[in-house]
């Protein structure tokens, strides 16, 4: 099982998010390049990264902040928001991303997600965020009528590598992760899952290792890193 530092970046700086809202963000770190170095020396190995800016703007937008992390670190980094088209994803991998994260486009476009896992074999996730048990789009202000079991149904046989099932109302809250929700999930999907939002404590964790049987393979793990609620050495 691996767990994902996460890093959110919002006018170039490194931030967390409550519920999924813009408007009620924490700066954290101002260079984000730093940030990612930190988490490598601490010994994880893979950084789940996410463009803020770009997950509302529909493309991707600090590309200066994604660059820089990319050269200050050797660990793979998978990279999430504002990625909505083959040539996005060819632009991304081109730099040195290691995985794509399609969110957005996976409930709007499944097509597309299909040719991107056959073309970038491997190098796909889908990310599911949702509010209620409902699929949320475009940076999270776009709530949909779908679940996020019926979305992963018809995503499950695409061939991409991981499903990150995010539940928004519990992301930078610290009030736990959903382990319904997530289990749920896992056992209706065939595909691996990746839990994430509201990872507070050591229980937390334990709970999510408890789910590998059903299918979760991992966790993104955020506000509880930065707040030192979690010691990285209880994780890697």
């Amino acid at each position: 099982m691996i767990f994902f530092p996460a890093i959110d970046i919002k006018d170039s700086k490194c931030v967390r998010l409550y519920k999924g809202d813009m408007n009620q963000s924490t700066i954290f770190n101002n260079d984000p390049a730093s940030q990612a170095l930190e988490f490598e020396k601490l010994g994880f190995k893979f950084i789940h990264l996410v463009d803020l800016d770009g997950a509302l703007n529909g493309k991707i937008t600090n590309k200066q902040s994604i660059n820089e992390i990319l050269k200050s670190i050797k660990i793979p980094v998978q990279l999430g928001g504002g990625i909505r088209s083959l040539n996005d994803i060819e632009e991304a991998l081109s730099w040195g991303i290691n995985r794509v994260i399609l969110g957005t486009i996976a409930l709007k476009n499944p097509q597309l997600v299909i040719e991107a896992c056959k073309k970038f074999h491997g190098k796909i996730v889908i990310g599911i965020d949702a509010k209620n048990g409902k699929v949320a789009t475009q940076g999270w202000v776009e709530d949909s009528k779908i679940s996020a079991i019926e979305l992963g149904k018809r995503l499950e046989y695409c061939g991409a590598s991981a499903i990150i099932y995010t539940d928004i109302s519990r992301d930078g809250t610290m009030s736990g992760f959903d382990s319904s929700g997530t289990k749920k999930l896992a056992e209706n999907l065939l595909i691996p899952i990746i839990a994430s939002g509201g990872v507070a404590s050591i229980e937390d964790i334990k709970k999510i290792r408890e789910l590998k049987k059903d299918g979760v393979i991992g966790a993104i793990v955020g506000r509880a890193l930065y707040e030192k609620k979690i010691a990285p050495s209880e994780i890697i």
